[in-house]
């Protein structure tokens, strides 16, 4: 065999007939090249098969949440009176005396907006009691005003809202407030106003504030120690933060929850009225930052509530 001469069998690298031997290296070099630029290519090719799939992926997952997304809206705009009419919360004929209990100005309408909606809607006769003015940021007196202004958004009647100013009871995240204290101020107002419903956050808080969660400890405080036996209590259910922020797409998952439980446990409160939500919470123009008008649009809080009794 001459210098750089090759012997090959069958066909070459591109498919075409070989020639059986080569003397001057012209075939080895065209066999190499191409035999080098088809596994290069292969990995270019896989890759962006790969991509178009991913991509195709991503597509199928969004179309999907949007078409929920409409789903969720057409229910709450399109069927309301049929949604709520399969809704058995506090429907046995009675008006209630009902008290919500919150800790801040804000409190009912960043989280609370359907249950009052709800209630309002039902003639039920709603009292607001807030353990605190707000004054974290030296504001307080300008959050009493604005919480009175949202409250007549909702519909609340104003000499049904009470708001305290307590030196025990500040607004702040490093603000532990006293249970026997409250468990006093909510007794007083119970037996003040002959309430047989009370409302208020469950242990967490739904957004973990820790004076949330000492209005809850509370209103348990009052239950143990010195609540009539006829009143009902019940707490806003905290839900983890991929539901926190799926708007109304979790009306669905709230339903499904509460159907699970024993009947008469928990209750899924839809609102029929989630823009009365955004113009209550307007109302609080303090607080009325770019990060809040964002979580009234995307929390689920303002599209449904989930409450579940207190034991």
């Amino acid at each position: 065999m001459k210098p750089f001469e090759i012997k090959t069998k069958g066909t070459d690298f591109l498919g075409a007939n070989a020639t059986k031997s080569s003397s001057n290296g012209r075939f080895e070099v065209a066999a190499f090249v191409a035999w080098n630029s088809r596994f290069k290519a292969a990995p270019v090719l896989l890759s962006l098969r790969s991509s178009g799939e991913n991509c195709m992926g991503w597509m199928l997952i969004i179309m999907s949440i949007l078409v929920v997304w409409v789903a969720s809206f057409c229910k709450i705009f399109l069927a309301p009176f049929s949604f709520q009419s399969k809704l058995t919360f506090l429907t046995d004929g009675r008006k209630r005396n009902v008290l919500l209990v919150v800790a801040h100005p804000d409190d009912e309408s960043m989280f609370f907006s359907p249950t009052i909606s709800y209630l309002t809607s039902r003639g039920h006769n709603l009292y607001l009691l807030c353990l605190s003015v707000g004054d974290a940021d030296g504001m307080g007196s300008i959050r009493k005003d604005e919480l009175y202004r949202a409250c007549a958004v909702h519909k609340i009647k104003l000499q049904q809202v009470k708001v305290l100013d307590h030196p025990d009871l500040q607004d702040g995240f490093g603000q532990v407030w006293n249970h026997d204290l409250l468990a006093k101020i909510i007794e007083e107002e119970v037996y003040c106003h002959g309430i047989d419903v009370l409302i208020t956050f469950d242990s967490y808080g739904v957004s973990g504030h820790c004076n949330h969660g000492d209005v809850h400890y509370g209103v348990r405080k009052f239950l143990h120690d010195s609540s009539p036996r006829n009143i009902e209590a019940w707490e806003l259910v905290s839900i983890n933060i991929l539901r926190k922020y799926s708007g109304p797409l979790d009306i669905w998952l709230s339903n499904l929850n509460s159907l699970r439980r024993p009947r008469g446990v928990m209750h899924c409160l839809p609102n029929v009225h989630p823009r009365k939500s955004s113009r209550a919470m307007a109302e609080h123009s303090s607080q009325w930052v770019w990060f809040r008008k964002l979580f009234i649009s995307f929390s689920s809080y303002t599209y449904v509530n989930t409450l579940r009794k207190i034991k």
